[in-house]
């Protein structure tokens, strides 16, 4: 149980309709016997997919379900999610980024995607990241639609940056910032980028930025476009005109007048980060230039034996993410960075369930996470009904409170996050801005009188 944890009661709290996003790692923990007539049920995790299950569960007539949560305050990702200008999308979940295992990582100037984000989202955990964004040049290594948000985050006029709840912070940072230009590596090819044609669509008209795409990189790709699936198609052909046509007068005009810069390498997997000469940061990343083998889900990128050096000041690894153990009684497959289940049943636990990431490791989309939380959710209260989970007396929340108590912490309720939910719109008032959000735990249990 972390030092502080967030509840809501049942019924009587749930005025919210659930968030369009992806990514909590919640687990489910049965806490009553199949002979009560209320059933307790605890959701770890206040994230959308705690949230839609919790909303699955209570299709049950008399369920009491309470959310747990280590924050003090609630939802995940909806509010530390990856852009604060894409309020209606935010797309990671899980509580750690997958390591470069290269050497220089650990330089200044080199932190995980995942971190920046949070950052620039105000998560508690990551204000004291203070990114040195005086480098003219960044590297992203990664090319999904966390990587791509970071580098519109990068490169997007602060002045547009304004009426969003970035903090601000994160505001004044980027400001000052003298980065100009920002590339995007991937280990594979423009048929393997895991990025979508929305996110694209919106960098490559990203005012005041121009794309870099190498036409040496597209070549025959036109010929292979009707094996793939729509989607990528799509993708794939966006990708193609940008790359291999000669753009319109106006957009010639727009490009030509663009102080800033992105661009997509291909092919060139991260072997070092380069340190500067005084070796207090980074200096650039060494890179292998790769080739592909296999076809199909089995294409892989293996190095052709040629190195390159990218020079660069700031490095942001978005190469994935991965989910942590919840607790030494809980089973976890540290490979997959997921917790053993069969349809959201945890194995060989019975009564304790999984959803989001956790359950099925860092993939999907909103849709994904809605009908994967209702699964579990709907699993769960089959069992209830078919008797099979443990039976006997559960004390439910009243252990916790108990526990909470004797160790000294005192919660915050859900009360308590609606008055800083009007602190922080209040603060926001002033500036024309959504909100102002308050990033230190501190100040926000004054606030409280805690």
């Amino acid at each position: 149980m972390a030092s502080r944890c967030w509840r809501w009661w049942g019924r009587s709290a749930w005025p919210w309709t659930p968030p369009l996003s992806v990514g909590s790692i919640p687990s489910f923990r049965h806490q009553f016997s199949t002979q009560e007539t209320t059933p307790q049920i605890c959701v770890v995790g206040s994230g959308p997919a705690g949230f839609y299950t919790a909303q699955h569960l209570l299709k049950h007539p008399q369920a009491h379900v309470d959310i747990y949560e280590k924050q003090p305050v609630p939802f995940g990702l909806v509010r530390f999610g990856v852009a604060p200008d894409h309020p209606e999308v935010k797309s990671y979940g899980a509580e750690d980024h997958r390591a470069l295992e290269i050497p220089g990582e650990e330089l200044p100037g080199v932190c995980s995607a995942r971190a920046f984000v949070g950052w620039y989202n105000g998560l508690p955990e990551n204000q004291e990241l203070k990114p040195d964004l005086s480098c003219d040049t960044a590297v992203i290594l990664g090319q999904g639609n966390v990587a791509l948000d970071v580098a519109r985050i990068l490169l997007t006029p602060p002045e547009h940056l304004e009426k969003t709840d970035i903090t601000k912070a994160a505001l004044d940072v980027l400001r000052q910032s003298r980065v100009k230009t920002v590339w995007l590596v991937g280990r594979r090819g423009p048929l393997q980028v895991a990025f979508t044609i929305k996110e694209l669509r919106e960098m490559i008209q990203l005012p005041g930025t121009r794309p870099i795409l190498d036409p040496v990189d597209f070549l025959g790709l036109q010929d292979r476009l009707k094996e793939v699936p729509r989607p990528r198609k799509r993708l794939t052909e966006l990708l193609l005109r940008t790359a291999m046509e000669k753009p319109g007068p106006e957009e010639a005009a727009r490009r030509a007048s663009a102080s800033r810069a992105w661009g997509l390498r291909f092919f060139r997997s991260p072997q070092q980060v380069l340190p500067s000469p005084d070796g207090r940061g980074a200096a650039g990343v060494r890179l292998a230039v790769t080739r592909l083998e296999g076809v199909g889900e089995a294409t892989r990128a293996v190095p052709t034996g040629a190195m390159e050096d990218l020079p660069c000041g700031l490095v942001l690894s978005s190469i994935g993410y991965k989910s942590r153990p919840i607790d030494p009684s809980v089973p976890f497959d540290s490979k997959l960075g997921v917790i053993p289940n069969v349809e959201g049943r945890v194995t060989d636990v019975p009564g304790l369930y999984c959803s989001g990431w956790v359950k099925r490791g860092p993939t999907g989309v909103i849709a994904t996470t809605m009908t994967d939380s209702f699964l579990t959710g709907q699993m769960l209260l089959q069992d209830l009904k078919a008797g099979l989970l443990p039976s006997g007396p559960r004390p439910g929340s009243a252990a916790i409170q108990a526990l909470l108590s004797s160790r000294g912490v005192q919660p915050v309720s859900f009360s308590d996050w609606e008055k800083l939910d009007a602190e922080e719109v209040a603060r926001g008032q002033g500036t024309g801005r959504p909100r102002e959000k308050l990033v230190d735990p501190q100040e926000m249990l004054h606030l409280l009188g805690h």
